[in-house]
């Protein structure tokens, strides 16, 4: 099971990384929708988290942008 991503962890990196790490969150959504579609989701809680993950690479990214 991964490490769910913390906001604390995240200031750290630089905004590279945070744009890479909000790419492969979107990519992963992306393969899970598709699983959806077709009617084999292994693992539905995972849309959740990915959508919360997201939104917390968001807001580093907002708050660095900002400074």
């Amino acid at each position: 099971m991964a490490k769910r991503l913390k906001a604390k962890e995240l200031v750290g990196l630089s905004r590279s990384e945070l744009l890479d790490k909000e790419k492969a969150l979107k990519d992963e959504l992306f393969k899970l929708n598709g699983q959806r579609y077709s009617g084999r989701v292994e693992k539905p809680h995972r849309f959740s988290l990915v959508k919360r993950e997201l939104s917390v690479v968001a807001t580093v990214l907002n708050t660095k942008k900002e400074k």
